[in-house]
């Protein structure tokens, strides 16, 4: 993205590649042309919040037309950087490190995990899904070599920060959290935290206390799960 895109409100990226992967399943199907309510039910964010979302980046669309499927696709692929592959580390091969291993982002043709690593001498110098595991002591050998700038994070949370300091002093961009320690990075790293047993908690509590006409609405009367 140019510096003006990345200008956009988190909630709207966050969304564009929901928006990229309906619009490659439209082109894939021979459709030319899509409106915002097509969109809107097919990835259940409303109308106005998608055109909104799509304001950002210009006129993409015409009033009364819609908007151009391939157009769309191929505008929103050199805005995700689809062409580019963003090579991916993996630290911790436990079950869910190992699931993911497994998976590797196969729907997403730019992201790909191509390095782990774990102190298990039982699982080090082996390879799950074709990913070769490391030794944790090669950590800033490999990051280097690989030139990787994304670390997802599987580790034990008693763990988690001592790893992370670690990776301050490597290339790294960004760190996919998946443990519940919250860490301390400098600005120029990004960490975006999923904590798998809160999202379930909240999930819990919500089908126990919000009825079908409570739930949250969009404001036009539609349910809004996407905010």
């Amino acid at each position: 993205m140019t510096s003006d895109q990345l200008k956009i409100p988190k909630a709207t990226a966050k969304r564009l590649p929901l928006y990229y992967r309906f619009l490659q399943y439209l082109y894939n199907s021979g459709k030319q042309k899509v409106s915002s309510a097509e969109l809107s039910q097919a990835v259940k964010v409303d109308s106005a919040t998608i055109r909104r979302d799509f304001s950002y980046f210009g006129a993409l669309g015409k009033k009364g037309y819609g908007y151009n499927v391939q157009y769309l696709l191929s505008f929103f692929r050199k805005t995700l950087d689809q062409d580019e592959l963003t090579k991916v580390g993996l630290i911790g091969v436990g079950n869910l490190g190992t699931a993911l291993l497994q998976y590797n982002f196969t729907k997403n043709n730019n992201t790909k995990i191509v390095a782990a690593f774990d102190i298990s001498p039982e699982k080090i110098g082996k390879k799950i899904g074709e990913v070769p595991i490391y030794s944790l002591d090669q950590l800033e050998e490999v990051l280097e070599k690989e030139q990787i700038p994304v670390i997802i994070l599987t580790v034990p949370a008693s763990a988690a920060q001592g790893v992370t300091d670690r990776l301050i002093g490597t290339n790294i961009k960004g760190i996919l959290n998946f443990t519940p320690a919250r860490l301390t990075v400098p600005p120029n790293i990004n960490v975006h935290h999923i904590d798998l047993a809160v999202e379930l908690q909240s999930f819990v509590y919500f089908i126990k206390h919000y009825s079908d006409h409570s739930e949250k609405m969009d404001g036009k009367g539609k349910k809004d799960y996407n905010r």
